[in-house]
């Protein structure tokens, strides 16, 4: 079987080399000294101002509501993971929705501005399949109205746009750490903003609001992370760059054996570096992504529709809503099997399978 996704998993023996550690220490949870090792290591790797690992993506997306005193209406994107807007609504906020771009599957920012009232305080937009947002005009967009500007960049790990990490953009950048991310610590993620003042405070909102021994200062959560995620996290940090590499090999293979077929990719934004978290395409119709899901299943082959169906359609705590673009794009998007494993031999078949349907 060749399924869509896979995770990576380094030499046993190194994880448990670690793990014997956090035996020896009996120090489980509570910022021991494998999550903080891995903090500073994500941090200096990503090269971002603040970084705060987490227990999971949507964890940190709470907490980045949370920690700017979000209420009111969050302008956010229909084609995401779930997790964007549930979290918006589990903090209390509305989320509404905004049609994609039909090239990028971003955001589509051109049409941000008309649906801002007065009860708008932010802009939750998501880095789709690590392809960044047109940050510039988000920007703009927040500056002109005062809203605040968060990015999910779950899929965006060791992404960079004009020089610096796409998590130094916006108020605050969330990422997942989920175990079929190109990079993962089994379950987890991170928080990152530039604003030291903001830093302190999510750092208290990820330990219950604890500001002292005996002192609160912000209603928190419980969003740390464990030794054993970190020690996942730390024997997986030498092997980025590898991952990273074959990653490439199998997205060039497939960019090329799919050459003439009746799909296209996702216009990725200029000036970005890509990370290879995923391979997606857009096909010519619904019908031909059933006949290639079809053919390949025959083969015990499997691909993913992501993300399917649009958020603003199919939600049942949120009033229908259907966007053109959105309702599109998610009928005719899919996800190939892409992971480190994966051979490219097996690439090159299912492009074969694809291309002589």
């Amino acid at each position: 079987m060749i399924p869509v996704v896979k995770p990576f998993l380094p030499p046993i023996e190194e994880f448990h080399a670690l793990v014997e550690g956090i035996w020896e220490r009996q120090w489980l949870t509570n910022m021991g000294p494998l999550a903080t090792e891995l903090e500073g290591k994500l941090q200096k790797k990503l090269a971002v101002s603040n970084l705060l690992f987490v227990t999971n993506g949507t964890v940190a997306l709470q907490m980045a509501i949370k920690a700017l005193d979000l209420n009111g209406e969050i302008i956010t994107t229909p084609f995401s993971f779930v997790a964007t807007t549930s979290t918006i609504v589990w903090e209390g906020c509305t989320p509404v929705f905004v049609d994609i771009d039909k090239e990028s599957l971003t955001i589509d920012v051109t049409k941000i501005e008309a649906s801002i009232t007065e009860k708008t305080v932010a802009i939750l937009a998501t880095h789709v399949y690590g392809n960044p947002c047109n940050v510039e005009a988000i920007d703009s967009i927040a500056k002109k109205y005062n809203l605040k500007v968060i990015y999910d960049g779950a899929h965006a790990f060791g992404v960079e746009y004009k020089g610096k990490s796409i998590f130094e953009y916006g108020d605050i950048s969330t990422c997942s750490l989920h175990a079929t991310k190109l990079y993962h610590t089994t379950e987890g993620g991170f928080i990152v903003t530039k604003d030291e003042a903001l830093n302190i405070k999510l750092q208290r909102i990820r330990n219950f609001g604890i500001a002292g021994f005996d002192t609160f200062s912000d209603l928190g959560l419980n969003g740390k992370n464990s030794e054993m995620h970190a020690a996942m996290g730390i024997v997986n940090f030498k092997y980025i760059d590898a991952i990273h590499n074959k990653r490439k090999v199998l997205y060039e293979t497939y960019t090329e054996g799919l050459k003439g077929f009746s799909a296209v990719q996702p216009v990725w934004r200029e000036g970005a570096t890509m990370n290879y978290p995923y391979f997606p395409l857009v096909l010519e119709s619904e019908a031909l992504l059933f006949k290639v899901k079809e053919a390949l299943a025959k083969e015990d082959i499997y691909l993913r529709r992501y993300f399917y169906p649009s958020l603003a359609s199919a939600l049942p705590y949120l009033p229908k809503q259907m966007l053109e673009v959105t309702e599109d794009i998610a009928k005719r998007a899919i996800c190939l099997p892409f992971y480190y494993d994966l051979e490219v031999k097996d690439v090159e078949k299912i492009c074969s399978i694809m291309i002589n349907l």
